[in-house]
């Protein structure tokens, strides 16, 4: 007995034998439509779990099938099947709101992959959203921001995340991993701008043993690590040019090509990815490929900055006060005075949630009792409204005798990144901001240099 149905939509006669016989051996039966006109007969007679349609149809096109399957069936998954490198039309159809695409000739193996997870959305799927990490706030821009989630973890296009540093872009694309069908496998976040660019493409795609000096052994790739899962590309504006060629293929044909390998692997991986730059500018000074750019940017997700949420600042402070009561071992998390509350809703927070809770822990160790005063949170009066004030340069130190070059280069390194971070009151955000590099490549160099 099946126990899921699909419809398939196609005018060839030998593909839709292809797929149903594909699909009974997954216990899935189904229902057959030549042109759009047939589908949408059954669709109103029928239920279903899923859908697949051919793009090209006598009587209409597959985007015109989704647009309606998201009118009056919005739950159901749709597939569409492309013709061979028409990536045009397959974004286009991810755009209209399909759940994914593949492409003619099918790859069974793809195929199945993609009607596994499809299935997974159905309501007899068990849900666990408790489980997942939460947004913090009850104003009307995370109101919206968490139905848009909602809606695109239901997806498989990849989606472009977008914000100020510190908005909290990486725990917005988990919970986009984390509500939809692929939750039970590994989301797998990566910092594209920690990556040494002469290890991108081992760290990407693996190697094979004997590839190159040093690899003793075969190893996978973060696309095989996120095998099934998601694939989060965080500050993906930072790579180089050669690696966007190499990822954009990864993306297109759903394979990977081991350093030393002489075969592709096949990958089933959900990207999404962020940063806290301007792309559309990178695509115009030529430092982002354009077609990278499409592909990644199918759905564009904006995360707003704090200061256009305010409102949110209270629900906040209690949040980030009990994580440092229970981190401190406390026995009851300390309260803010509302003069200190008021000067928080004031202030613009050009570091964003991740500058609050840096002012909250140093003024949780600076206060003297269970009440953080306005003193406590060292505040700067107008200070963010003010551009940041350049580094004031030292003076190259002279080179020690037995010196070496590369220890030479990471004290002046380490001298520059002291002086920003004492510019900013040791504001990490900040001081990555002054040196115009990304937080985590910050959070990279100090480690590096046994700053911490």
């Amino acid at each position: 007995m099946t126990q899921y149905r699909a419809l398939i939509v196609d005018d060839e006669a030998d593909i839709r034998e292809l797929l149903e016989i594909t699909l009974a051996r997954m216990n899935v039966g189904t229902e057959a439509a030549a042109n759009v006109a047939q589908a949408q007969q059954l669709l109103s007679e029928q239920d279903f779990d899923l859908c697949l349609t051919d793009m090209r149809l006598p009587d209409g096109d597959g985007i015109e099938l989704v647009e309606h399957i998201q009118r009056h069936h919005p739950t159901l998954p749709v597939a569409v099947i492309t013709a061979y490198g028409n990536m045009r039309a397959a974004v286009n159809s991810l755009k209209a709101g399909a759940f994914d695409f593949v492409s003619k000739p099918v790859n069974l193996q793809i195929l199945r992959n993609l009607v596994n997870t499809a299935l997974k959305l159905n309501g007899r799927a068990a849900e666990r959203d408790g489980d997942a990490p939460q947004l913090i706030g009850r104003s009307p821009a995370m109101t919206n921001l968490r139905k848009t989630i909602a809606k695109l973890a239901r997806s498989q296009a990849p989606v472009y995340i977008h914000g100020e540093s510190g908005t909290g872009k990486e725990r917005v694309a988990r919970l986009i991993h984390e509500q939809g069908p692929r939750r039970e496998h590994p989301f797998v976040p990566v910092n594209c701008g920690a990556i040494p660019a002469d290890l991108m493409e081992s760290e990407f795609f693996g190697h094979i043993k004997g590839s190159f000096t040093g690899a003793t052994r075969d190893k996978a790739g973060l696309f095989q690590a996120a095998e099934k899962g998601t694939l989060f590309l965080d500050e993906v504006a930072e790579l180089p040019l050669h690696m966007q060629v190499k990822l954009l293929r990864a993306i297109q044909e759903r394979a990977v090509r081991p350093v030393g390998a002489e075969q592709e692997i096949p990958v089933d991986v959900r990207i999404l990815s962020a940063t806290h730059k301007n792309l559309d500018d990178a695509v115009r000074t030529g430092q982002f490929r354009q077609d990278l750019y499409y592909r990644l940017n199918v759905i564009d997700l904006s995360v707003p900055p704090l200061r256009e949420r305010s409102e949110d600042i209270p629900e906040f402070c209690d949040h980030i006060l009990g994580e440092l009561a229970r981190r401190n071992g406390l026995n009851a998390s300390p309260r803010i005075s509302p003069k200190a509350q008021k000067r928080l809703e004031r202030y613009p927070f050009p570091g964003n949630v991740r500058e609050l809770e840096n002012v909250l822990e140093r003024a949780l160790t600076l206060c003297d009792g269970a009440v953080i005063d306005e003193d406590d949170l060292r505040l700067d009066s107008g200070a963010a409204a003010q551009p940041a004030p350049a580094i004031t340069p030292a003076a190259p130190p002279e080179l020690p005798p037995e010196t070496s070059l590369e220890d030479h280069l990471g004290n002046i390194e380490a001298e520059t990144i002291r002086r920003a971070l004492e510019q900013t009151r040791y504001n990490k955000t900040a001081a990555a901001k002054l040196l115009g590099i990304s937080f985590r490549a910050l959070r990279y160099r100090l480690k590096k240099l046994g700053m911490e």
